[in-house]
């Protein structure tokens, strides 16, 4: 996989150069008669986000995936770029390795959860484009989420941040904790902007319950194994979903045992309403139990979801067929359909 991938999809693997390019060429073998129509698609590697940014607005590459700030930067040097906005169906989210002491407490996880202020990481990182949200991805992109009014009636969900950091605060000076005795902790997190960015902002909301957190930035061939192998305590993590569906989020991330269940919670209770949800074939009722199962991993805190951020995807005027997605981060990356108006 590593030096020569194969696959079905309209591309074939052509080259690969560390830290330059990755190149992939049309598969001549692809199902799908007349697809795609690109001889093939290269993807220079631009570590900076900023040099990408200048590369698009020079017009050397064609597609280009600014940050909600850096949009109007390209909108004012780039005016021909066509850029569309869209709700990341990848929740940023706090895990907590559920085994280590002392975050193997339920009432400090509970007070962690408190401490967030939601809207807070949407202002700062997406100048207020995002939605707050559970496990699902929330409305109206999302299908299964639960509508504004009644997240607000899960724990931590309160928009009164400071009534809830005061609880937070009562909690943490029952265990022993207090301005006096602050908990210190390192907070692990992927070396890249999606997650090094709100995992700044994580830290400096802990400080208002007593804990000090250290920012511990992981290289991403780093990041996947430490958390499978739970070399963690205290994390900021983005669940990337390729469909917006319960089956695939709950299945994939929350049952006992999942291979994306980073934290290590288990509930079987709730596993068994998760295979209720799955069998039920009425869209109404399934989305009650999906529901259910959110109280629940809101009230264990499970996994606590910060926020899901706004994207934009920009195009040179000339790119044709560029899927946008609302509710997948992958599956419009086939690019079958993509062609070059030239």
């Amino acid at each position: 996989m590593r030096s020569n991938p194969i696959g079905t999809g309209p591309f074939r693997f052509a080259e690969f150069r560390p830290n330059e390019v990755i190149r992939v060429t049309k598969n001549p073998d692809y199902w799908k008669p007349g697809r795609p129509y690109l001889d093939g698609i290269e993807y220079p590697i631009m570590k900076d986000v900023s040099t990408r940014m200048l590369s698009f607005i020079a017009g050397n590459t064609d597609v280009f995936a600014p940050t909600i700030p850096q949009l109007k930067d390209v909108k004012r040097q780039a005016p021909q770029a066509v850029c569309e906005v869209f709700t990341v169906n990848g929740a940023r989210n706090l895990i907590v390795n559920r085994s280590a002491p002392p975050f193997d407490n339920p009432d400090l996880r509970q007070a962690m959860a408190l401490s967030l202020d939601r809207k807070a990481f949407i202002d700062i990182i997406t100048e207020g484009q995002g939605e707050i949200g559970g496990a699902m991805l929330p409305p109206p992109d999302g299908i299964w989420g639960m509508p504004r009014d009644i997240l607000q009636t899960l724990p931590g969900y309160d928009p009164d941040v400071q009534g809830n950091r005061g609880t937070a605060r009562q909690i943490m000076e029952r265990l022993g904790y207090g301005p006096t005795r602050r908990l210190a902790v390192t907070v692990s997190t992927r070396n890249v902007a999606g997650y090094r960015d709100p995992a700044v902002i994580l830290i400096d909301q802990l400080k208002a319950i007593y804990i000090d957190g250290e920012l511990d930035t992981v290289d991403t061939t780093q990041w996947y194994p430490k958390l499978v192998r739970k070399d963690y305590k205290v994390g900021l993590n983005i669940s990337e979903n390729s469909v917006d569906d319960p089956d695939q989020q709950f299945y994939e991330n929350y049952v006992c045992g999942a291979e994306r269940n980073y934290s290590g919670y288990c509930n079987p209770a709730v596993d068994r309403l998760i295979d209720r949800q799955s069998a039920e074939s009425d869209t109404e009722q399934r989305k009650q139990l999906v529901w259910d199962i959110e109280r629940r991993l809101a009230q264990d805190e499970a996994r606590p979801i910060i926020f899901y951020p706004r994207a934009a995807i920009c195009r040179q005027p000339a790119v044709k067929g560029l899927p946008v997605m609302v509710n997948s981060i992958f599956n419009g990356s086939r690019f079958e359909d993509l062609w070059l108006d030239r």
